[in-house]
């Protein structure tokens, strides 16, 4: 089969969401596809929020091979699939659509388990540990119901607005939340920070304004913690240049998403494609787009 070349019998899966333009997926899911020798192919289409359902019909009706969610659609997707798998019923949200060989549409969340595969890549194995997850939006609740699985120690979320913190930590036996004021205290009694916030998306470590884009105080940092972030432009984040400079291990951000689309070419393909090769071509891909 030609690389990258499209014929009446490719197979075509689709990443919706809004806006949906910038989204690596196809980006990561052509160098799997052609890593694995599939005859598949993947495009982007904007879908708006509340065209969920009718995106689904269209899945059904255009024989889409499988489908990638990004927001806001996540939440409506897990309403309107026919079925969904564990970590998607806890989290209430679809990253991926498979269609299961009786046509019924099965909605997951590779996310979370895709932010693990990265943190083990990493050499970080976050069982036993003792976590900070600093944001409660759907990255991080992902990432608290992953963390658990795992089998993490403790996991702490700290979160600007309480409620929600409280909420993602429900989302695992081992997780609890901590007001925003003691995340200093909590991130100095962690073996693993993460953040899941979108705080230093964009910014160049090396400004002189850097530090005013860290999602908790520099002086939360040193050295013996390992420290994530799941902000992949810049790969080397403000947060990752402080952590670094403290001593910190750090684990950048392009790995979950690299990850989270090897697992969902898995459910879609039947096939694991290496993701170094995703990782080398989304590499490629945002410097083409930054420089």
């Amino acid at each position: 089969m030609s690389a990258g070349r499209v014929t009446a019998t490719t197979t075509v899966a689709a990443v919706i969401g809004s806006p949906v333009r910038h989204s690596l997926s196809p980006v990561l899911q052509a160098a799997a596809f052609a890593q694995l020798d599939l005859d598949w192919t993947m495009v982007a289409l904007e879908v708006r929020a509340g065209d969920g359902a009718a995106a689904l019909a269209a899945m059904r009706t255009l024989g889409l091979g499988g489908m990638a969610v990004t927001m806001p659609l996540k939440a409506e997707m897990a309403a309107a699939v026919d079925e969904l798998d564990p970590a998607a019923t806890a989290l209430r949200s679809v990253n991926t659509v498979v269609r299961d060989a009786d046509g019924r549409l099965r909605g997951l969340s590779t996310d979370g388990d895709g932010f693990v595969d990265s943190l083990l890549t990493a050499g970080v194995d976050p069982a036993g540990m003792s976590v900070l997850v600093l944001g409660a939006g759907g990255a991080g609740r992902s990432i608290v119901d992953a963390l658990g699985r795992r089998g993490a120690g403790a996991v702490t979320v700290v979160n600007r607005t309480d409620a929600a913190a409280h909420e993602a930590a429900g989302l695992s036996q081992v997780a609890v939340a901590a007001p925003h004021d003691e995340v200093v205290a909590v991130a100095q009694r962690a073996d693993l920070i993460v953040n899941t916030t979108p705080v230093g998306m964009g910014v160049d470590p090396s400004s002189a304004d850097a530090s005013s884009h860290l999602p908790l105080p520099v002086e939360a940092l040193r050295a013996g913690v390992v420290v994530a972030d799941i902000v992949y432009h810049p790969l080397r984040t403000p947060l990752l240049a402080a952590a670094a400079s403290a001593g910190a291990t750090t684990v950048d951000g392009l790995g979950m998403l690299v990850h989270q689309a090897a697992r969902q070419c898995e459910a879609w393909t039947g096939q694991r494609p290496d993701p170094t090769v995703m990782r080398a071509a989304a590499e490629a891909e945002l410097a083409a787009r930054h420089g």
